[in-house]
């Protein structure tokens, strides 16, 4: 990007001499960002003088201790100014310090060696492809010796959403008004001052921000003291905080109002948002005190705060942001009004406030030393969601989701371009790209495996002894298995040399069935390498052989990677439903069975990462019991029936009509997680058939699905009522059955968007409903402008959200396209909503051309605005293609990313869409006639 040259000072008296020098690197930064794609083997700056370092990562000659930040941001001219002192150790001699700065103006560096010293100038020297500057010392610094650096600094506040950025609100009047906040991770904290942004480089920091006298400013810390500069500008001073990584620091600058409560330990938490919505604090406010207790207790390590603030960013690109002592958050993320939002929104809230706080512990006070292990990271903090979750919020039932978590990673994990959990990583983009599944589900679904092994209590035990021995410190893979070394799946074993010993007398049928196990071999085969095993399972008698093969999409040969997992196996049977347990460390074994059984199913509960087929008449004798009674195995285990069926479909394991035949039972299903992972299955069928113009089947594939879940529908009320997963039932089910126009649901929708247009907004609909609602309503040009004025008036998140998908429902081309157009500008649509956008749109039958042929013409503004390699960019280029499946639609799909280069061409989300196209292709060209003519079959007459 180019450093804009229209650059004004917050502050008026600038000498001349700081402002010439300032001018000349600004020059100097804009011609070398010009080079940045042309990088020169032995990197030159712009005047061509020599940069002392090569690498991407940082040299460790020097480290940082301390930092001291004063930042003072002007919100009318939209820039800012620091001084930013860095007290340093040298480790090695060096006459060189090389650390991070990105787009910002450097006018002055000098060097303190002791308190009170004389300061002496450094020379700077700027490398931004890189994103460094070198300051070079007269002379070479002393080993064990502490300096202290001083860098003058100005930038502009960034327009995006990363590092120091603008966001604004309209107040209820009207009013547009401007703030200051940040986010860090991964690589953003150069953006606002210069720092060794490195998340092992870790120190701690004072910080001082410099305001009006009717802002607010916030960060990790509380206020210490506010001094009073000069008329019109304050000073606040926060407290020093904790040895941290710099990715972790905050501010905010702002109005924002707040409500605050306090932990049984003493600990403030505070709710900040725009004045307008303080009233919908609450439950993020109870929540966060609940969980901060919580896990407290659960990790038996004090919070080292004195305060835990979460704040409501009007503009915010992801959900949340850990920031020690204030995480960030997305209003939809944390705001919750009772009458408005939908039982889906407080599950969510839950759940992002569980994930950030666990982050407190897992992130904050124990960091991953590269980004190549941010699933430690991730995958922690998604699996703690549900540890507290089903604890402090039972009523929420988080357990039953979690197994959706380990599909959606399976998604990806079985294309060849996935990654394994820990992965190398150089580069921002590169780093950017681990924020995907396979770092946050599928580091959650390992981990749960592992529990599910160990047994909760040495779990726990495990990790405490983690958090402990690392705390403030940094971490690789292998430490937090070294830390659960000793501990044992709960039942008679002994440790020896870090392996844990059954011992001969413990009953086999309620234990593992093997010898040894050492839990870092186990863990890394499931860290180490992508993939995931599919096992296979034939039954002769009593002895059931079971096989391990790794799972990918692709061909209906096996790959040969000769990967080998050590796979947990749990399995019920039609005799016995204790659960099971057998560890497959080979690639065959066989276990016996104390009796011949009429069915086995393996992976109880879903509770491990790999998928089951069963030879023979397996599948059948389980799809028998699913028709006959399916409530004798759990809804989780439903669910995975449904799932692994269509997994197997792909890699011709099993035929489409065995897995179509086994969704008949969901018939009498009244539970969440079958049905939606039926529709999970079901959807993408006919969506794919949209895109290829083949109406006939379509339409009768929909009817199908509609007979299919018909009785289910009936029965739902138009009323807030039920528990939260009847709830999300309801709705999804209601706007399932609108959509596809079923004539009972469209009358009635009609009937409530009637009423609730000649309100004018006003009367109160019920939130199940409403999607439903809102979406029939959509359908004609009228209702959809009155439901665009209420989204622009709505101070609700859920409503907003909710009209949001009702006008990308729209089957008018011009809406569709204006809809691309205004939350791409941002003015009356935030950009933070444009990935969704575009990807509903992208799902629309009508729409998908015109989101893909705005992804073309708009990618470089994209990637400016959203960052190469950022997880919004991958779901903007996936939602946008990856329900294609024609030769013509894979062509120009590689010939647009390709022509990209260095700009996305490398990126891992166009090697996945390039697959799923293929695989698309492939599935179609084998299953679209056996379709036709299954749904042509007697059975379907039952429906």
């Amino acid at each position: 990007m180019m450093v804009s040259l229209s650059f004004k000072w917050p502050l008026t008296s600038v000498s001349l001499s700081f402002l010439l020098s300032l001018l000349l690197t600004l020059l100097a930064v804009s011609t070398l960002a010009q080079c940045q794609h042309n990088e020169p083997t032995s990197p030159r700056t712009s005047d061509g003088t020599p940069f002392p370092w090569n690498k991407i990562r940082l040299p460790e000659h020097v480290l940082p201790v301390h930092y001291n930040l004063t930042i003072h941001a002007n919100l009318s001219t939209l820039t800012f100014w620091g001084t930013t002192e860095i007290e340093i150790t040298v480790r090695q001699p060096t006459s060189t310090i090389i650390l991070h700065s990105h787009l910002l103006q450097i006018a002055r560096a000098t060097l303190r060696k002791q308190t009170g010293a004389p300061t002496e100038p450094l020379r700077v020297l700027q490398y931004p492809p890189h994103e460094q500057i070198a300051l070079l010392a007269p002379e070479p610094l002393l080993i064990g010796h502490r300096y202290t650096v001083l860098i003058s600094y100005a930038g502009n506040l960034s327009e995006h959403f990363h590092g120091f950025y603008k966001s604004t609100y309209r107040t209820k009047e009207g009013e547009v008004r401007v703030l200051a906040s940040t986010h860090f991770e991964p690589t953003a904290a150069r953006m606002a001052f210069p720092c060794f942004d490195e998340p092992a480089l870790k120190a701690s920091f004072s910080i001082k921000i410099r305001r009006e006298p009717s802002h607010l400013a916030i960060s990790n810390m509380p206020l210490v003291k506010s001094v009073t500069i000069a008329e019109g500008l304050i000073e606040d001073h926060f407290d020093v905080t904790v040895k941290m990584s710099t990715y972790l620091v905050a501010f905010i600058i702002s109005d924002f109002k707040s409500v605050s409560k306090m932990t049984k330990s003493g600990i403030k938490v505070s709710v900040y948002t725009v004045p307008d919505k303080i009233n919908q604090a609450n439950y993020a406010l109870d929540s966060a005190v609940t969980l901060l207790e919580f896990y407290e207790d659960y990790f038996s390590i004090p919070y080292p705060l004195p305060k835990q603030d979460l704040a409501a960013i009007p503009d915010f690109a992801s959900g949340a942001m850990e920031n020690w002592g204030l995480t960030t958050y997305r209003e939809s993320a944390l705001l919750f009004d009772a009458e408005k939002s939908s039982a889906s929104s407080k599950l969510g809230i839950t759940m992002i406030v569980s994930h950030e706080l666990a982050h407190q512990w897992f992130g904050n006070l124990v960091t991953m030393e590269w980004w190549n292990d941010l699933w430690l990271n991730e995958g922690f903090a998604k699996f703690m969601e549900f540890v507290s979750v089903s604890v402090t919020h039972p009523e929420l039932k988080v357990e039953d989701y979690f197994l959706g978590k380990c599909f959606d990673a399976m998604e990806v994990d079985a294309l060849n371009s996935s990654h394994p959990v820990s992965t190398p990583v150089e580069n921002p983009a590169q780093i950017r790209e681990m924020f995907d599944d396979v770092s946050y589900e599928k580091g959650a679904c390992i981990l749960n495996m592992l529990r599910d092994y160990l047994g909760a209590d040495a779990f726990k035990s495990g990790i405490v002894q983690y958090l402990l021995k690392y705390s403030y410190k940094n971490t690789k893979n292998e430490d937090l298995w070294n830390s659960m070394t000793n501990i044992c799946p709960t039942d008679d074993t002994q440790t020896a040399d870090g392996f844990c010993f059954r011992s001969q007398h413990s009953s086999s049928s309620s234990h593992w069935h093997q010898e040894v196990t050492g839990v870092k071999t186990m863990m890394n085969t499931w860290t180490l390498q992508k993939g995931f095993p599919l096992i296979t399972i034939t039954v002769r008698g009593r002895n059931v052989h079971m096989k391990q093969e790794h799972y990918m999409k692709g061909a209906d040969s096996t790959p040969q990677t000769g990967y080998l997992w050590h796979v947990p196996l749990t399995f019920i049977t039609s005799k016995s439903d204790s659960v099971q347990r057998f560890l497959l460390k080979t690639e065959t074994d066989v276990l016996i069975l104390p009796e011949a059984v009429e069915w086995i199913k393996f992976n109880v509960g879903m509770n491990g990462y790999y998928i089951v087929h069963y030879e023979d008449n397996g599948w059948d004798s389980l799809t028998g019991l699913l028709k006959g009674t399916h409530t004798v195995i759990s809804s989780n285990d439903r669910a995975s029936l449904i799932n692994n069926a269509f997994q197997l479909v792909s890699i011709g394991k099993l035929s489409i009509e065995k897995a179509l035949d086994l969704t008949l039972y969901l018939k009498h299903e009244t539970e969440i997680m079958p049905v939606f992972q039926g529709l999970n299955e079901l959807i993408p069928m006919y969506k794919l058939m949209e895109k290829r113009d083949m109406n006939e089947v379509e339409m009768q594939f929909k009817s199908f699905l509609l007979r299919l879940l018909r009785d289910l529908i009936d029965k739902q009320i138009w009323a807030d009522e039920g528990s939260v997963s009847e709830r999300m039932l309801r709705s999804q089910l209601l706007l399932l059955a609108c959509v596809h126009k079923y004539p009972p649901c469209v009358e009635r929708a009609e009937g409530y968007f009637t009423k609730w247009k000649e309100s004018n907004g006003n009367m109160s609909l019920p939130t199940d409903v409403t999607l439903a609602v809102f979406a029939v309503g959509a359908q004609n040009t009228e209702g959809w402008d009155f439901l665009y004025n209420q989204y622009q008036s709505s101070l609700f998140s859920t409503e907003k959200s909710q009209i949001e998908f009702a006008l990308c429902m729209s089957q008018n081309r011009e809406k569709l396209q204006w809809l691309l157009d205004e939350s791409f500008k941002g003015h009356t649509i935030k950009t933070q909503e444009f990935p969704r956008i575009l990807n509903l749109i992208g799902r629309n039958s009508v729409g998908y051309p015109l989101a893909w042929k705005f992804l073309r013409e708009n990618w470089n503004k994209l990637v400016q605005k959203f960052e190469l390699g950022s997880p919004y960019l991958a779901h903007m280029v996936l939602g946008t293609t990856n329900q294609f499946s024609t030769r013509t639609r894979l062509e120009e799909v590689k010939g647009f990313f390709s022509s990209l280069k260095e700009n996305g061409s490398q990126l891992r989300c166009v090697q996945q869409t390039v697959e799923t196209i293929e695989e698309n292709i492939r599935w179609m060209d084998k299953n679209f006639d056996k379709i036709r003519v299954w749904l042509q079959s007697e059975k379907l007459e039952l429906l």
